[in-house]
């Protein structure tokens, strides 16, 4: 029986078929390596399905690798040379054949050795180093292989989310949100990649003595108890930014925004007080302090319907209040007032307001491992356990947080941190190639400290030594743009909305909380009837509508004749009913469908 035809596409579009996938996919390899075909085409062979995908569309992740023939590297070592001598360019060696990239299809028909001490006949392609195959985030993390897979994942988005240095102008920019570290520190272990793209420069974290110990349960679970002193030091402080914009807009009919103090006669006029800070053009200074609500742009605008104004009409315009304020539950110093022109001509203002964020409890903090933890308590440097040599530590983990994580790698770094603070040295910490526990232990072990990292410690309260051994080593640590100011959210009344009366949603509107679904199934449960009412009626949308009796549609009241009717049936027999506002939309909404829904009252027993 002849062998079944390879299917073959063409960036995902099918186009044809071919007597031999394999062979097929094998010449266009060996075409591209000698330069035949653009280095950027990748083809893959799936022998199960006899499917061959061949892409060039732009967008896809590609990796070096070296290529490997008859269990021997391509690269040899006088390439290198003349690499070193600068007589052969990296795309070169691509040219040449012998780097070539994969893509992730590709790889599937790839067998790829991690050392050339791995090599053996099936072996295609070589790792030009094991860090390779990790990208630019992970890249970052020391002793990755060291750890579980989803916890590289995590650490990687924490490392996305820390505060530092995010751009070296940021004093010259106006970032709708920005975020950045006043004291960061270059860690003390890196990896090779961090080097090399001279990360430090941006650095993100800070090194923090660390002890992992259980300290009075405060710290259970992932919550970290920090040393109130280190904060006081400046540990972990950020400065927070935040920019409004306003642009005096032009309208049809010759009207303008203006830039002004907003006069009293102004529709929605805020109060004196709401203007104080303002200059004359309406704008507020530099180094203002201003808490929430402030007035930062004074701003009036046309009316939002225009009505015919005849000859006889000396009425003035009726101009409304459209300022720019601080957000209600944010506070701050003004920090910059930029005045300048927008495309389209008209003037426009932007104001940078900075609020120094000093850690409270309920802010969030991670190391490099996923290891995020939420402050739990801050605690004076004088009750923090101590080391024989006076060493407090800056922050407590719980010691639960290593062995279900599996996290080795935290360990290792704080080992290795310690390590490197005895030795004066960055210590290297790349993946698969970075120094190894035994590099620590020894360095340890030549000054004098127990070669685990374990220390003796003594209690701040009590001053009694702690009877067991515990871990203290120093390690980066990342404060994440996670703040509780920038979260905490509470409400008694305020707006609602205004098709449903409910309260609004969210905490930038100052929304109510909600209760759901499976909070109300346990009211139920519960038999709380009485809480029920309150959260779903008393603290929602309660209203009272008056109905018919006679034919159970809602009813009226006329307020100039002052008398109450169903419009329906002119009856004026009517029951005032305590409902949800919702239920009365519902009612509505019915009716224009052409559903009649008819509320039938009992009597109260």
């Amino acid at each position: 029986m002849a062998s079944m035809k390879s299917s073959i596409f063409l960036n995902g579009r099918f186009v044809g078929f071919h007597d031999s996938g394999e062979k097929l996919a094998n010449e266009i390899k060996e075409k591209r390596r000698k330069g035949d075909l653009d280095s950027q085409v990748n083809i893959a062979f799936y022998p199960k399905t006899g499917e061959v995908f061949i892409n060039t569309d732009e967008g896809r992740a590609r990796r070096p690798l070296i290529v490997v023939k008859a269990g021997k590297p391509l690269l040899h070592p006088e390439h290198l040379e003349k690499v070193r001598q600068k007589e052969l360019h990296w795309n070169d060696l691509v040219a040449r054949g012998i780097i070539e990239y994969l893509d992730a299809e590709e790889e599937e028909n790839a067998y790829i050795a991690l050392t050339e001490e791995d090599l053996d006949p099936k072996t295609t392609h070589l790792e030009i180093d094991a860090a390779g195959m990790l990208g630019y985030v992970s890249n970052q993390i020391p002793f990755l292989e060291h750890n579980m897979a989803p916890r590289v994942l995590m650490a990687a988005q924490h490392t996305k989310q820390s505060l530092g240095l995010y751009a070296s102008n940021f004093n010259l920019r106006t970032e709708t949100r920005g975020y950045t570290l006043f004291y960061p520190q270059s860690p003390i272990i890196q990896t090779r990649v961090y080097d090399a793209l001279q990360n430090q420069k941006r650095a993100s974290g800070q090194n923090v003595v660390v002890a992992v110990l259980s300290y009075y349960g405060f710290n259970m679970n992932d919550a970290i108890v920090l040393n109130k002193s280190a904060v006081e030091r400046a540990l972990g402080r950020s400065a927070f930014y935040r920019s409004y914009s306003a642009e005096e807009r032009r309208y049809p009919g010759g009207q303008k925004d203006k830039f002004e103090v907003p006069p009293e006669y102004v529709q929605g006029y805020l109060g004196e007080d709401a203007y104080k800070f303002l200059d004359t053009d309406g704008m507020i200074s530099p180094e203002t302090v201003v808490p929430g609500d402030s007035v930062l742009v004074g701003k009036t605008s046309p009316p939002r319907f225009l009505k015919e104004i005849s000859a006889l009409d000396v009425e003035t315009e009726k101009r409304r209040e459209s300022s720019v304020t601080v957000r209600s539950n944010e506070d701050g110093v003004v920090d910059a007032v930029l005045v300048t022109e927008s495309i389209a001509g008209n003037k426009f203002v932007k104001t940078r307001v900075r609020k120094t964020n000093v850690p409270e409890i309920g802010d969030k903090f991670a190391s490099r491992y996923g290891q995020k933890g939420i402050v739990s308590l801050l605690v004076p440097q004088e009750d923090m356990p101590f080391t024989k040599d006076g060493v407090v530590p800056d922050l407590i983990i719980n010691p639960h947080a290593i062995p279900g994580r599996m996290t080795a790698g935290h360990l290792l770094e704080m080992l290795g941190g310690k390590a490197a603070c005895l030795n004066g040295s960055i210590q290297d910490g790349t993946a698969f190639s970075g120094d190894a526990q035994e590099d620590y232990e020894s360095i340890l072990k030549n000054n004098g400290f127990r070669e685990t990292g374990q220390e003796t410690l003594y209690d701040g309260y009590s001053g009694r030594m702690l009877s067991a051994k515990i871990f203290i080593g120093v390690i980066y640590y990342q404060r994440l743009h996670h703040l509780v100011s920038l979260k905490m959210h509470a409400r008694s009344r305020g707006p609602v909305q205004l098709l449903t009366h409910q309260p609004t949603e969210g905490r930038a509107r100052e929304g109510g909380l909600r209760l759901g679904e499976m909070e109300r199934d346990c009211f139920i449960g519960y038999g709380a009837a009485s809480l029920l009412k309150e959260r779903m009626i008393d603290s929602s949308d309660k209203t009272v509508e008056l109905v018919c009796n006679k034919c159970g549609s809602l009813s009226v009241f006329d307020k100039i004749k002052g008398q109450v009717y169903c419009p329906l049936c002119k009856s004026s027999s009517v029951s005032e009913v305590e409902m949800s506002y919702a239920f009365k939309l519902l009612l509505d909404e019915m009716k224009s469908i052409g559903i009649f829904p008819k509320l039938v009252a009992k009597e109260r027993g």
